[in-house]
């Protein structure tokens, strides 16, 4: 199966490549995984809800629906369970990456778990400071963890993703949650520093979706996918939302941009990679979150986070 990731026609051009993706259970991580398999990838699907059991966020999307729709989409995916916040998994992991594939070309970081620990309208010293280590633990430590065993996996030419919420170094409006967004963009930054003159040409990037039409979103809604515009009448930057497969065609292009190096240590959105290669969402539209973002500050609105 061909896969056409919504820009220009290529074909299969991530065949034979391997990617993980951590974090790839729900949201941005499984529309990332889809897109990848959509260009040819074996995908291996990272997670802690599984068939075997959900992780304490109790959501019902699992590591295996994920592989599931990879392979749909044209790639091949491979269900492994794992809590990025262990070290000890996440060794054993890279062990079983080295020992199956012998080594990765793409490897994202999309590990959150934060939703039920933001503390929204309270300053940083009115938060209860267990929930935000916990946070930053769940959101920048893991990140860390999961770089340090697989970017030695990387072979030449290869790519990791920080995936954050915003692409600026602008204010997210809440201490704790501002700090793991932004921490995740640095990483990516000195990820560049510490890999550059390594003689692969790797390349290491942050990127961030736009306003998120993920399955906690459309549920906070009390939406499904097909009825998504009923929500804009609750708030209407719902009108500019992107679904995961944005996000997701954004990175699987970039994986198979043999000048992507031209991006190493940015940080990029899903709108401005859209514009870059021709995307659109899977539903024909173009939103530009940075656009309507841009709008509502100038218009002294308010305006949500892009939760990943």
């Amino acid at each position: 199966m061909a896969g056409l990731a919504g820009g220009a026609a290529l074909v299969n051009p991530l065949a034979g490549k391997v990617a993980l993706v951590a974090g790839a259970t729900r949201g941005a991580g499984r529309g990332i995984a889809v897109e990848l398999g959509a260009l040819g990838a074996t995908v291996l699907c990272t997670g802690r809800s599984s068939r075997a059991g959900l992780s304490d966020l109790k959501r019902p999307e699992t590591i295996e629906q994920t592989a599931a729709l990879v392979t749909e989409a044209g790639g091949q995916g491979v269900a492994i369970r794992c809590d990025h916040s262990d070290a000890a998994q996440v060794q054993r992991l890279m062990e079983r990456v080295r020992a199956d594939h012998g080594g990765l070309d793409v490897l994202v970081n999309d590990i959150w778990g934060g939703e039920s620990l933001s503390q929204w309208g309270k300053k940083f010293w009115e938060q209860d400071l267990e929930l935000g280590r916990q946070m930053l633990d769940r959101a920048v430590w893991t990140h860390i963890l999961t770089a340090h065993a697989g970017l030695p996996l990387l072979r030449a030419g290869g790519l990791i993703a920080e995936i954050t919420d915003g692409d600026g170094w602008y204010y997210r409006g809440n201490f704790f949650y501002d700090l793991a967004k932004t921490a995740v963009m640095r990483l990516a930054q000195n990820w560049a520093s510490e890999l550059a003159g390594d003689g692969r040409g790797l390349t290491s990037v942050s990127l961030t979706p736009g306003f998120l039409r993920s399955e906690e979103m459309l549920a906070h809604f009390g939406v499904s996918e097909e009825r998504w515009q009923d929500a804009v009448l609750q708030d209407a930057n719902f009108a500019e939302s992107e679904t995961p497969h944005l996000i997701g065609r954004a990175l699987a292009h970039l994986a198979a941009d043999p000048h992507r190096q031209r991006f190493n240590g940015c940080a990029l959105a899903s709108w401005t990679l859209m514009e870059e290669y021709g995307l659109s969402d899977i539903d024909g539209r173009r939103p530009h979150w940075g656009r309507w973002y841009a709008a509502m500050v100038k218009e002294g609105a308010g305006a949500p986070q892009a939760e990943s």
